[in-house]
């Protein structure tokens, strides 16, 4: 009789069967249902939220690669103007005129970041601050095409295929897939060796060129990468809002942007959503309180990065931490 040998060893559940990862994917799906239960004004914020996701992982894509752009409204004003542009004077459809603006974005942006990668630290914030302003300016101006100050009203609601995203509870769920696809698409592009070389380049530019990367080409697929998402998430302020103006692309929209992404953590790929998620609706939490809303609006930033340098979501890992070290 042949001895039969018996592992002992316990199996080991795959990742996605652990508790943890479906304790935090129960969560994540509870919250991203609620929105269609709790009314029109959350909806509201919920698709804002989501469309902030999209922008700030083209932010979050640029600073993976070594530099923070503080110009990230501009692509998104391209993108929005571009693509209702496009659809209202040359009559292309919807899918067709996202499609041209976001790759007549892409292509300004790689142009310009073949002249101003070469720049580092505040001296790139400083020319991408500047390219955002004269574009905002150049929209001002170009009041026969753009509408000026008036900016261009009555947009037309998005169509694919004959569906109308007409209501909010049918553009939530479009803004909630195309949040989760540019997610998806950070977390797949960044276990990929293209995502490590962009890491490598961000550690240490000099090593990572010294071992053979080109960094200025990887940082300009990040630049194009990230413009365009932001472009994507123009398009859809100017088909959900249905009003764009240069104003709803100003200064105050790139700050915004940035503190969404050190507030979540530059360092996370989940830090584009959690900085969306928790600071989008602030603004219209405090808005009942005009004199005072910057004042708790500062106070709830300040409190986070003294408390989380990491961004809130380096709190799980924290968490961890502090329950081994007992």
């Amino acid at each position: 009789m042949s001895a039969q040998t018996i592992d002992l060893a316990p199996a080991v559940a795959p990742a996605w069967r652990r508790p943890g990862p479906l304790a935090a994917g129960a969560v994540v799906l509870t919250l991203a249902v609620l929105p269609w239960t709790g009314g029109q004004f959350v909806l509201h914020l919920a698709i804002l939220a989501c469309i902030n996701i999209v922008i700030v992982n083209g932010l979050s894509l640029i600073d993976r690669c070594g530099q923070l752009s503080f110009g990230h409204s501009a692509p998104a004003a391209l993108g929005a103007y571009g693509s209702v542009l496009l659809a209202q004077g040359a009559g292309l459809g919807v899918l067709s005129s996202t499609a041209v603006a976001l790759l007549a974005v892409g292509v300004v942006a790689a142009l310009l970041g073949w002249v101003i990668l070469r720049l580092k630290g505040v001296y790139f914030v400083l020319v991408t601050f500047a390219f955002a302003e004269l574009v905002r300016l150049i929209l001002l101006d170009a009041v026969s095409v753009t509408g000026g100050a008036s900016g261009i009203a009555g947009i037309a609601p998005l169509q694919l295929g004959g569906f109308a995203f007409d209501t909010r509870e049918r553009f939530y769920g479009l803004a909630l897939v195309l949040a989760a696809v540019s997610v998806a698409g950070m977390v797949w592009l960044f276990a990929r060796p293209l995502g490590h070389a962009m890491n490598a380049v961000a550690a240490n530019p000099a090593l990572a060129e010294s071992t053979g990367l080109d960094v200025l080409r990887l940082q300009l697929v990040a630049y194009a990468g990230g413009s365009m998402l932001a472009a994507l998430g123009g398009m859809l302020t100017a088909r959900y809002i249905g009003f764009i103006s240069p104003e709803s692309f100003n200064t105050a929209s790139s700050v915004a942007f940035i503190t969404m992404l050190v507030i979540g953590g530059r360092k996370s790929l989940y830090g584009p959503v959690v900085g969306a998620v928790v600071l989008t609706p602030l603004p219209e939490l405090f808005r009942g309180a005009v004199q005072t809303q910057h004042m708790f609006y500062g106070a709830a930033l300040i409190l986070i990065l003294r408390f989380l340098p990491g961004g809130i979501a380096s709190l799980a890992q924290l968490l961890r931490e502090r329950r081994a070290s007992r």
